[in-house]
């Protein structure tokens, strides 16, 4: 018998249940099985190749990393939304292999660092080497040379992805520790985490990040229009409340950065609640969430395709469920989704790249060789 869970989405409905498979196969193969049905696509964006690939100057390089983004979860989208995702468009693919220093599996923290300093680092460090010695990350290599630089993500700010691209703690814990880092790091823009979390710093430390960014809780505030550094911080960053949150900010965030640098920008964007979905296994989430990254993902590239001298590089941190595709029902965008643990794995991640010198992404590479190529690109 079916277990029928239905969520009521603001992108799409989706219903998800229990496969029903024999009691002889869900022991030989694994019972965590969930089939998804998308009612409502979102179609896709195939930009044109004019300058894709071409050895041509990148003013600008979007980064875009989706939190425990394994090929299965990308899969899986795909096939749900009628076989179309921006990202799977793309020419130019690769793969990254996410291991850290310490471990095979890596966690958030020391991939994150790896992919913000060029160089892994130890399971829970952000922006630490092995030895526990700040590294710099692009925004303080990069910043100096002109370059405005600026993340967004739906996790807290001072969540592991984010916070490798601005702070320097032993601990991915160190919430507050993180935070304090805000006001001297490199960093133009920031949006992510919520205003509630920041109303409940200490006062001293939100009145020392008010001194360096202006701080808003709505893009249409005019002060974003006369700020310098400017951190956005919305109500909420749940999927039944953000909205289009992380498309629509992304692009905030290319128009915010595009207009402090003429030298050019460096932004990295986290969709970080796939990884969420997927610790869960909920397969619905993982979906959505998905879905929700890559029409971020499209905002970017289109940004890409009119601008002709901004690179794409859109990868995961690490993949999260060991998730994968057992079937699908294609005419009915439906998809079953299999999860094999609640944990990250050390399988390799898809890496897809738009813009000149898209090309230097592509075949087998670490997370830390992504970094340096991003690196070597603008300086």
């Amino acid at each position: 018998m079916r277990k029928v869970l239905r969520f009521t989405l603001a992108l799409c409905c989706l219903t998800v249940f229990q496969a029903g498979c024999g009691a002889q196969e869900k022991k030989e193969i694994i019972s965590n099985a969930y089939d998804v049905v998308l009612q409502q696509t979102q179609g896709s964006y195939t930009p044109d190749f004019k300058v894709d690939g071409k050895d041509t100057k990148v003013r600008n390089i979007i980064l875009m990393i989706g939190d425990g983004m394994g090929l299965g979860a990308a899969a899986n989208a795909y096939f749900a939304n009628g076989k179309e995702l921006t990202m799977m468009n793309l020419k130019t693919k690769g793969y990254v292999c996410t291991q850290s220093a310490s471990d095979f599996i890596t966690d958030s923290a020391a991939s994150g660092t790896a992919y913000a300093t060029g160089q892994k680092t130890t399971n829970g460090h952000v922006g630490m080497d092995v030895n526990q010695q700040p590294v710099k990350n692009l925004p303080e290599k990069l910043a100096p040379l002109g370059y405005a630089c600026g993340v967004v993500s739906t996790d807290d700010l001072h969540g592991a992805t984010p916070a490798s691209f601005f702070a320097h703690q032993n601990e991915r814990g160190a919430s507050q520790e993180i935070w304090e880092d805000l006001p001297g790091c490199f960093l133009t823009f920031a949006s992510a985490g919520t205003k509630g979390y920041f109303e409940n710093l200490p006062l001293s430390d939100q009145e020392a990040i008010k001194k360096t960014f202006t701080l808003v809780y709505s893009p249409d505030d005019p002060a974003v229009r006369t700020s310098s550094r400017l951190i956005y911080l919305p109500e909420s960053v749940k999927y039944e409340e953000r909205g289009n949150y992380l498309p629509a900010t992304t692009e905030m965030a290319i128009n915010y950065l595009s207009s402090k640098s003429k030298k050019g920008f460096f932004l990295m964007v986290e969709g970080a609640r796939i990884d969420k979905e997927e610790h869960g296994n909920n397969a619905a989430g993982v979906v959505r969430e998905t879905l929700d990254f890559d029409k971020a993902i499209e905002a970017a590239v289109r940004f890409a395709e009119k601008d002709g001298h901004t690179l794409v590089v859109i990868s995961a941190d690490h993949e999260t469920g060991t998730t994968a595709i057992r079937n699908a029902v294609l005419e009915e965008n439906t998809v079953q989704v299999l999860f094999s643990s609640k944990g990250h794995s050390g399988i390799m991640v898809p890496l897809y790249a738009y813009g000149p010198k898209s090309w230097n992404f592509e075949g087998i590479q670490e997370n830390s060789d992504v970094s340096n190529k991003i690196y070597n690109i603008l300086k």
